[in-house]
């Protein structure tokens, strides 16, 4: 697998990064906060920001930014972490935020606010820290995620899984030792695999080959249910 291919799966295996702005309250500064994101299809990272905060006054400035993807699973220079600089821009597309939400539900709130907007960071290149001594730049071109058919089937699916085969996602979640209650549901599916997003946390599970229109994904499905239940 490439360097490209491992930090995109990287970048979409986390939901939390710290995005880091040119500040315009001191200018020259860098400015940076955690905030949680989303993957749109193209493995772009979206996210919901206040008109009121630091960084949406900082971004309509200047969009240069970076958002920083670390493993906070490893507490040392070992961690692999991921920053992605690019350019921010409004996001008004259907399906990144349908999206979102459904990997964030919580979100609805911040929208009924009014002041809340979606910003996308359109990757410029990217460092991936693999492990110490282990670095390699990547292309913003490069990270994207190929296109496929499966962005416009996806909100199907999802809801095809989510209705009809309840199942299926309790076994992934109990791969993980995880026990699927009512609120597990599939968030997100992409060529390269799927999002779990149950009441503590979001589970990504990755197929076996990444699957480029509906019958491959069908298959991948079925395989990644298979291996979950053999677990």
């Amino acid at each position: 697998m490439s360097a490209a291919d491992d930090a995109r799966r990287f970048l979409r295996s986390h939901r939390i990064g710290v995005l880091a702005t040119h500040s315009r309250t001191l200018p020259g500064h860098p400015f940076g906060s955690v905030v949680p994101y989303a993957c749109d299809a193209h493995a772009r990272p979206v996210v919901l920001i206040s008109a009121l905060a630091e960084h949406t006054r900082s971004l309509e400035q200047d969009p240069r930014a970076s958002i920083v993807v670390h493993d906070m699973t490893v507490a040392d220079t070992a961690a692999a972490r991921l920053t992605v600089t690019g350019e921010a821009v409004r996001c008004d597309d259907a399906g990144a935020i349908a999206r979102y939400l459904r990997f964030f539900p919580d979100a609805e709130r911040l929208l009924a606010l009014a002041d809340f907007a979606f910003w996308r960071l359109v990757p410029r290149r990217a460092l991936f820290v693999r492990g110490f001594g282990r670095i390699e730049w990547v292309e913003g071109d490069a990270l994207l995620a190929p296109t496929s058919d499966i962005a416009a089937i996806e909100a199907g699916a999802v809801d095809h899984m989510n209705e009809d085969h309840a199942d299926a996602i309790a076994a992934c979640c109990a791969s993980r030792g995880m026990a699927a209650g009512p609120e597990a549901r599939i968030a997100g599916i992409d060529e390269a695999g799927f999002d779990v997003r149950t009441a503590a946390d979001l589970l990504r599970f990755e197929f076996d080959s990444p699957a480029s229109d509906a019958v491959a994904l069908r298959h991948a499905l079925a395989a990644a249910t298979r291996r979950a239940r053999e677990a």
